[in-house]
């Protein structure tokens, strides 16, 4: 069985007041898009609903959820968000990525 993704406190903190502040539910979808420095990008957005075939962590009340095709790519990973100096982001620590780039949302496997 493949493992979802989850979501770090300081991530689900970040995502409940996003939503909060657009009145939508908190539930950020996460998913991989062709493309990038290496090879491969993740996309993240808030989501109205949770579809059937998603997979779906849960941490405080908030959602990460993943299409199963994105699933394959990101399996096992932690969704942080992270601030410091250069700003402020959501950063995907994915174990099956072989590669990565500077701006920490492309990654190659």
């Amino acid at each position: 069985m493949t493992t979802a993704p989850t979501l770090t406190d300081a991530a689900a903190q970040r995502i409940a007041a996003i939503a909060e502040k657009q009145a939508k539910p908190a539930i950020l979808r996460l998913s991989v898009e062709g493309g990038g420095c290496s090879g491969f990008q993740y996309r993240f957005g808030l989501a109205d609903g949770v579809d059937s075939d998603d997979s779906v962590s849960d941490n405080a009340g908030v959602k990460l959820v993943v299409d199963p095709v994105s699933l394959d790519l990101i399996a096992g990973s932690t969704v942080d968000f992270v601030e410091s100096l250069g700003g402020a982001a959501f950063r995907v620590e994915n174990p099956q990525a072989a590669a990565g780039c500077g701006c920490g949302s492309s990654f190659g496997i």
